[in-house]
Parts: C-alpha cells; sequence; structure tokens
C-alpha cells in the first residue's frame, strides 16, 4: 500500500488480526507466539505492506520488553532464587555449554564469522517459558515438581541473558569494549545500591501506607519500573537491566505478586507489538541463504536439549520419566534468544542475515516443539481428553 497507515489503523490491525490468527493457532496446538509472528509477515513490508512502518511499531513494543524484564525480577525471591539455583546449577551450566559449542560448530561450519558464531551459539542455550510453562498442567503434584525443575533451569538462562544482555550494550557503543563493560560494571551495582535504599525508605512505605488504593499501587509500580529503567539508560546501561533491578528489589514485598497479576495484561499487550515487529521486519529474500543452517540449528535443539538436558536431570537423580518430560518442554530455542538477535544487531555485533537466522531457527523449535509436547504430555490444550489437563 503506497499510502501511510495511521498507528490507530496499525493497533486495529495487529490485534485484530492477532485474535484471528492466534484462534487458528490454538486449534492447530501451537503457542500464540507463532500465530503473532506470522500475523507480521503477512501484513509487513515483505507481505501484504498494510503496515509500512515495521521500525515505529518496532520501537512502541520495545516497552513490552522493560516490563517483561521487570516481571522476571518481580519474580526472584531472594531465598527461593538461592535454592533453585542450588539444584539445578549443574544441570544448566553443563547443558548450556553443550548447546554453546553445538550452535558454535554449525554457524562456524557455514561460514559464519567467529563473533557471530560465538552469538548462534550462545542463543542456543536459552528455552522458552512461553513454550515450557504454558504448556504445562499445575493441577498434578508430578507436574507441580515437573514444573519446579522447569522454572529453575530458565531462571538460572535468564540470568545468564542478562549477562549477555549487558556485554552485547557494552560492544554497542563501540571505541574500548573493555572500557565500556566496565562502566557498566561500576555503576550497576551503584543503581542496585540506589533502588534497595529507596525501595527500603521511600518505596514500600508509601505502597504500604495507600496498599488500598489499587489504581496508586499500579501506578507507582509502572512509574518504579520505568523511572529506574530511564535512570540506568541514563548511565550508560539499558532501559531493560535497570527494570529488572527494579523488579529484583521490590520482589520481597508482600505487594509484589499483586503488581505481578495487575502488570501481566500490560506487558502482554507490548510483547505481542513486539513479536508481530519480529514478523514484519523480517526479510523474507533471505530465506533461501538461511534455510539450511537454520534447521539444522533447530534439529540440533529439537533433538539434543531433551537428551541432554534429560540425561543430566536423571544423574541428579531425578526419575527417568519426568527427566526426559522436563528435557522435552525445555527442546527449544527461547524468545529471549529473539530478544538477544535484535539488539545484537542494533549494537552492531551481528549481521543482519545472522538476526534472521537466529529468528527463523527459533521459529521452527516453536512449531515443531509445541507439536511435540501436545501430541506426548499432559497439556491444557491438548486434542486426546487423556492428556488434557488444566
Amino acid at each position: 500500500m503506497a499510502e501511510e497507515i495511521s498507528i490507530e489503523f496499525s493497533i486495529f490491525l495487529i490485534f485484530t488480526g492477532a485474535a484471528v490468527i492466534a484462534t487458528l493457532a490454538l486449534y492447530a496446538r501451537q503457542a500464540m507466539i507463532v500465530a503473532y509472528i506470522l500475523l507480521g509477515l503477512i501484513m509487513g513490508p515483505w507481505g501484504l505492506s498494510y503496515i509500512n512502518d515495521a521500525e515505529l511499531i518496532s520501537d512502541i513494543s520495545k516497552i513490552g520488553i522493560i516490563f517483561l524484564l521487570y516481571l522476571l525480577g518481580l519474580d526472584l525471591l531472594p531465598q527461593q532464587l538461592w535454592n533453585m539455583l542450588r539444584e539445578a546449577l549443574e544441570v544448566t551450566l553443563f547443558s548450556s555449554l553443550v548447546f554453546c559449542l553445538v550452535g558454535f560448530g554449525i554457524g562456524y561450519l557455514f561460514g559464519y564469522e567467529l563473533l557471530q558464531s560465538l552469538l548462534i551459539g550462545a542463543v542456543m542455550m536459552f528455552s522458552s517459558t512461553i513454550i515450557g510453562l504454558k504448556l504445562l498442567p499445575t493441577t498434578t503434584l508430578h507436574h507441580k515438581h515437573t514444573g519446579q525443575i522447569i522454572i529453575s533451569v530458565l531462571l538460572i538462562q535468564d540470568l545468564i541473558a542478562i549477562v549477555i544482555l549487558l556485554l552485547l550494550q557494552g560492544y554497542g557503543k563501540g571505541g574500548n569494549i573493555l572500557a565500556s563493560i566496565a562502566g557498566q560494571l561500576f555503576y550497576l551495582p551503584l543503581l542496585a545500591l540506589f533502588c534497595y535504599l529507596f525501595e527500603r525508605y521511600v518505596l514500600i512505605k508509601l505502597l504500604m501506607r495507600f496498599d488500598q488504593i489499587h489504581e496508586y499501587i499500579f501506578l507507582v509500580a509502572i512509574g518504579w519500573c520505568l523511572g529506574v529503567a530511564e535512570i540506568a539508560h541514563f548511565v550508560g546501561l539499558s532501559h531493560e537491566i535497570g527494570a529488572f533491578l527494579a523488579g529484583i528489589t521490590l520482589a520481597s514485598s508482600p505487594i509484589a505478586l499483586f503488581i505481578t497479576e495487575r502488570l501481566k495484561p500490560l506487558r502482554d499487550f507490548f510483547l505481542i507489538i513486539f513479536f508481530f515487529s519480529l514478523g514484519a521486519g523480517f526479510n523474507m529474500s533471505v530465506v533461501s541463504e538461511i534455510i539450511l543452517p537454520a534447521t539444522m540449528l533447530a534439529m540440533a535443539a529439537l533433538v539434543l536439549k531433551p537428551l541432554v538436558i534429560g540425561g543430566l536431570l536423571q544423574m541428579e537423580g531425578e526419575k527417568k520419566s519426568v527427566s526426559f518430560e522436563s528435557g522435552f518442554r525445555l527442546g527449544q530455542i527461547s524468545e529471549f534468544s529473539l530478544l538477544i538477535a535484535v539488539l545484537a544487531l542494533e549494537s552492531g555485533f551481528i549481521l543482519e542475515k545472522t538476526s534472521y537466522l537466529i529468528q527463523l531457527a527459533t521459529l521452527i523449535t516453536f512449531v515443531v516443539s509445541s507439536y511435540i509436547i501436545v501430541l506426548r504430555y499432559p497439556t491444557p490444550i491438548s486434542v486426546n481428553s487423556r492428556l488434557r489437563r488444566d
């Protein structure tokens, strides 16, 4: 379409289209994230061109990533974090090393340069929180334990991803990379200390004083998230890291759960736009160049992750059935990998083709892994009544 499309019409297309295509995705037993990306492909510049300003949509969608990191921080209770780290640290670190080496090897095999291959290896380390948890029933004791294992592994993976985001940001500043990273390591603990002191002596007292006024709690929670994110950006860190710190400092608050539940719809609103923007910005003309390495990356994740994670969990004393079910539920590349691919491209760490390679491989694993889980294990959306559990 030649004429300029208004932002109002763009939002209409995104959410009305997402509602329709997500319905089809659920009938096909797919995670809805696949539907959002597919809709972006259809509506974006490489499809019907109804959305001709993918960059604007992408800028808006980044708010969703800020809220995603904020809520992740809110879920990290210090006591639980320590317990989960002790339970899953060895499994996650060893499996991450294996997947990183495999991803690096595939990238290097197909002629990608050293740094490009390193990032390809890095994104292979992460599994999808959306698929891992959304397809997990919680009504039986067995699956509550499986959920604890999956959350433990995903939690450590998320912390590793935070470190990678910090490194990418340091690289994106140019100049002396070591000096940039050192500067971030200097400001990071200072910002964390500021957040801790402000939360303890100011914020928590305000929240407890007016805890009956839900609108105020909602407003302060958003203001705290975006305020710390902006301070982080001002001192040279990223908005995402600031939001993560803002969440961690509120995690022990008695109203953390209330804030989490109230902000999830807002986060989901912007994340839908984020995944749509990934599809809209995907250059279909490069598919022929990346389809083979993307397929190999996807197949490596789909085959190796269940075997490696399942085997390691069994060595840690878990039952064989629980171990390999957990492995299959974690047997895909992550939406966090999509975020890293986008940020790495923006920082100049990787080429555009490498970013598209990661995105395509991730999407393939979403589709195939969802089918495997729905066909083999209990899920809330199983087509088989024997396997359908809430």
